[in-house]
């Protein structure tokens, strides 16, 4: 059993692979393949804390910190990666786009070591630091410049500021609607992905709404708690 629960820890590490192969298909400029490995990432991301809960890994392999591991993934493909994307995309003139990059990675290491990073009720306190979703929106929609240096300076201010954003699975505030809204958002993508992010005109109209819908949730008052 000690073999079987350090294997998920191997298994969530196997994200930094994935994050280099996105790296390595970033370099090369092909931003599909990148998606997808980031994406394979995401989906490892999304499943391996029901295996660690499910065979104790914390209890069996106390040596190892399954968190400290999570948290060099997701540093790795929620942020290294898409600021080296972003800079390399041509999505600014530089010096503004490795501007941007820089600014991206040291927020994001920030938020990363932030011990308030999420509310009592499982929000996330200042923007997660998802900066492979603004990538993924950046190069689908490609703005001009000054909007796509606006949008990332306000992410990376929101980054300290007392925002709710929403984890989908963990806020039970329409769980339910955030679920399957985040499924079909996941199908969305994987074909905007595959159709070489040059999808229909309705899909990337469908991608928008969603953001939208998650964006906008975490600034509903809250409702009273009973005490």
């Amino acid at each position: 059993m000690r073999a079987l629960a350090f294997s998920v820890h191997i298994f969530t590490a196997c994200g930094t692979a994935l994050g280099l192969l996105a790296l390595m298909a970033a370099v090369r400029g092909e931003w599909a393949v990148m998606f997808l490995w980031l994406g394979a990432a995401l989906f490892i991301d999304g499943i391996d804390g029901m295996f660690a809960r499910g065979l104790r890994v914390a209890e069996r392999v106390p040596r190892w910190s399954g968190e400290v591991i999570d948290l060099v993934v997701d540093f790795t493909t929620y942020v290294f990666v898409p600021a080296y994307a972003i800079a390399a995309a041509g999505l600014m003139p530089e010096p503004w786009g490795m501007a941007a990059a820089g600014l991206i990675v040291v927020t994001g290491a920030l938020y990363f070591a932030d011990r308030r990073m999420k509310t009592d009720d499982h929000y996330f306190l200042g923007f997660p630091a998802v900066w492979n979703l603004v990538a993924f929106y950046l190069l689908l929609l490609k703005p001009e410049p000054w909007v796509t240096g606006v949008a990332i300076a306000v992410l990376a201010v929101l980054t300290f500021m007392p925002v709710r954003f929403i984890h989908p699975f963990r806020v039970s505030r329409l769980r339910r609607v955030s679920v399957a809204l985040l499924a079909l958002w996941s199908a969305l993508a994987l074909a905007t992905v595959l159709q070489g992010l040059a999808p229909p005109a309705w899909i990337s109209a469908a991608l928008c709404a969603i953001a939208c819908f998650f964006l906008g949730i975490g600034l509903l008052p809250q409702p009273e708690r009973r005490t």
